[in-house]
């Protein structure tokens, strides 16, 4: 069958949103296409290839969600997408990330480490905690009070039954643990060796970004200061809008009114200065992932889903100081 000289051909490797390209067909006359050649015959060693578990090839570059684009550019403190990909592990993942099993299990609600499978999204956060070493006596309600966290908590992150008596001498994380610091000076010798802070972001995770985030909560009421990951609540009436602290793209949003790792139904967005705020607690989010929003847009409505006992925003900040850090609990604040 003959074809005219110009035809529009599909092109799956074109940048154009509308993937065609006008492609003219070769006449007789166009040039036959040659092999390239190498006029060194010594090319020197193959380049060796990295594999997993010495079968599955990995990527040197790649689209992102790959190992070459993961590992290099994302933060250690910023909260991560990964769409699981045929032939992934769940510990695999987690080396790929830097954090434990657990860390995934606990933030998505996975019934187990085998719970994965191709084209499921999961949610990477790195938990900031506090180790602890179980001495004789220690029970999970104990170890939750003495690091103010929440002994459910605690049990789901670590995978521990709470009718199970605790071991001595295991090791368990406190996702959220705190650990007072002393006001002055102590030397090592003195600190107890049983709590180590594994991820220290309470006093802030990076510069101070002044006048660039709004109000979320625009008259809510500060109820707790610093905690967890760099984080405030924020008090107000349950279905209060919640609005975006700042121009950017939403790039989770759990709105399944499940545990997702205390923070109930949530969004994370990211921002242009490299920063990501997250907003948790929520009724439900109104926005989706991928989204771009401007700042102060309704993106959700106060609730108590995750662990919350009261109606309240816990806002988070990373990669930058949160700018309600100063703010006084009980106070109506302004961001600074």
């Amino acid at each position: 069958m003959l074809l005219p000289s110009n035809a529009n051909a599909f092109w799956p490797f074109s940048t154009n949103a509308d993937a065609a390209v006008n492609t003219r067909i070769p006449s007789a006359s166009t040039p036959v296409l040659a092999a390239a050649t190498n006029s060194n015959p010594n090319i020197g060693a193959p380049l060796a290839l990295a594999t997993s578990d010495g079968s599955a090839l990995i990527p040197y570059t790649g689209p992102s969600g790959t190992i070459a684009d993961i590992l290099p550019t994302t933060p250690p403190d910023r909260i991560s997408v990964y769409v699981v990909r045929p032939g992934d592990t769940l510990s695999e993942i987690a080396t790929m990330f830097g954090v434990s099993v657990n860390t995934i299990v606990w933030a998505n609600n996975l019934g187990s480490a085998r719970d994965v499978h191709p084209g499921d999204t999961l949610v990477i956060l790195p938990v900031s905690g506090v180790e602890h070493t179980v001495a004789k006596g220690d029970t999970l309600k104990s170890i939750a009070k003495q690091y103010n966290a929440d002994a459910t908590e605690v049990a789901e992150f670590n995978g521990l039954d709470p009718a199970v008596a605790l071991a001595a001498g295991t090791s368990i994380i406190i996702p959220g643990g705190e650990v007072a610091v002393p006001a002055t000076p102590v030397r090592r010798s003195s600190v107890s060796e049983r709590h180590v802070i594994r991820e220290p972001y309470l006093g802030g995770s990076g510069p101070a970004q002044t006048g660039y985030y709004g109000n979320p909560l625009p008259g809510g009421i500060i109820t707790q200061s610093i905690h967890g990951w760099n984080a405030v609540d924020i008090g107000a009436a349950r279905g209060t809008p919640i609005h975006a602290a700042a121009n950017g793209t939403v790039i989770v949003v759990r709105n399944n009114s499940a545990w997702n790792g205390g923070y109930g139904n949530y969004v994370v967005i990211t921002h242009s200065n490299g920063t990501q705020t997250l907003y948790a607690h929520m009724t439900h989010a109104i926005v989706a992932s991928g989204q771009a929003v401007a700042g102060g847009q309704i993106i959700g409505y106060v609730g108590t889903t995750g662990m919350a006992t009261g109606p309240h925003l816990h806002f988070e900040v990373r990669g930058a100081k949160n700018p309600f850090a100063y703010c006084a609990v009980g106070s109506v604040c302004s961001p600074q």
